[in-house]
């Protein structure tokens, strides 16, 4: 099979705003293709006409498929899909179904993200077990030679970010996942900023739990997210908070639930925004990921390149691979008035901070960041003004 090509005029006449201005938040919140934004507020107009659950009920066969259309793009089976509203629901579900009880611990890797370590240190306080960290090696990635010498039968969780919020690294999944099962621990994955723009795949990656956004890199709807949860761990791996789609009431004081995945989604939630989800994830599919993350990779490595140019601006990012997430710091300006000076020029970034990766940002002894995130519907063109605009500054 051929390497796909994406057809860069096609996908900007599917996004019209990629043409205005230079969009570099796709890290953030990405703009959706027409496709989707039809799908949503297509499905918002029948709900009007017909109400939700009538509406719901004709698009039955569409949202069963979508648990094959996701289980496609993450390489795992439609009865290890769970459906969530954000990927933070995905990763809060997953990681309080793990059991935990006094004297295990929890490992985390230096550029855990503060909604990922806040639960973390609060169960732990609770059961008693203690949360570590996992030093970095030299080029800023988890150390898996340091993760191996932390490893023992009382680990019973391994949090990895597979790409942290604040930098372009992509950390070595397969390599933790194997070290980590060697002794028995699970493995949770935060692909929060690599679905969409990296391939994400339980089957090569080894994990066992996957929680995931749509409206990052994916291009879907706000509101939206993913978990998988692979069928060799899920008896260990029980939602204690059920409803009645997870769950079923059998007797007066009897209840059954689910054994697959779909024990962690709940009976209610936005119908539109997930059938936008499924579209996004088709768009992705049909593009190809990795067409999709050749692309990505050549914009951010042409924006590293223009920044590192530039006297007086510091690209921060570390890592041996590098994902589509660039941030960068200016001489002599906060990151926060770099952001708006863009943002005058039509030059869309966002800062990321301290508190967000507390632990990666201490030891670079680096307090705030500006953030950008090249998509694929960028003409490098549009890369080339965002580098102009900063030289500027």
């Amino acid at each position: 099979m051929g390497f796909q090509v994406i057809d860069l005029t096609t996908v900007r006449a599917d996004t019209p705003a990629a043409s205005r201005g230079v969009f570099l938040d796709s890290a953030g919140s990405s703009l959706p293709p027409d496709l989707v934004v039809d799908e949503v507020v297509g499905h918002l107009r029948r709900e009007a006409e017909v109400g939700g659950y009538r509406a719901a009920a004709e698009r039955a066969d569409d949202l069963d498929a979508g648990y094959g259309v996701l289980a496609e793009l993450l390489g795992a089976e439609p009865d290890e899909i769970a459906f969530t509203d954000s990927a933070t629901r995905s990763w809060l579900s997953a990681f309080d179904s793990v059991p935990l009880a006094a004297g295990d611990r929890v490992l985390v890797t230096e550029v855990e993200y503060a909604g990922n370590a806040i639960p973390i240190l609060q169960r732990a306080r609770e059961v008693g077990a203690t949360v570590e960290t996992v030093p970095s090696d030299e080029a800023g990635q988890v150390d898996v030679a340091a993760l191996r010498e932390l490893l023992d039968e009382r680990v019973k969780l391994v949090s990895l970010v597979h790409a942290p919020t604040n930098g372009g690294l992509v950390n070595p999944v397969r390599e933790v996942a194997d070290a980590a099962h060697e002794v028995g621990a699970l493995v949770l994955l935060d692909a929060c900023q690599s679905i969409g723009q990296l391939p994400v795949r339980a089957d090569e990656l080894g994990v066992d739990l996957i929680s995931a956004t749509g409206r990052k890199w994916l291009r879907g709807p706000r509101g939206t997210g993913v978990l998988v949860v692979r069928r060799a761990v899920a008896e260990r791996v029980r939602p204690r908070l059920v409803d009645l789609h997870g769950g079923e009431w059998t007797g007066p004081a009897e209840f059954s639930v689910r054994a697959d995945a779909r024990a962690h989604e709940l009976w209610e939630y936005g119908i539109a925004d997930r059938l936008g989800l499924i579209t996004a994830a088709r768009y992705a599919l049909d593009l190809g990921i990795d067409a999709i993350a050749a692309e990505v990779s050549a914009r951010a490595e042409r924006l590293r390149a223009g920044l590192s140019g530039i006297s007086g601006v510091t690209v921060r990012d570390l890592g041996e691979r590098r994902s589509g997430i660039v941030t960068f710091t200016v001489d002599g300006r906060e990151p926060s008035d770099v952001r708006a000076r863009l943002a005058e020029a039509d030059v869309t970034v966002t800062t990321s901070g301290l508190t967000s990766t507390r632990l990666d940002m201490t030891r670079r002894g680096v307090t705030e960041v500006v953030r950008a995130s090249p998509h694929y519907f960028l003409e490098p063109a549009q890369v080339d003004r965002a580098v102009d605009v900063v030289a500027g500054l």
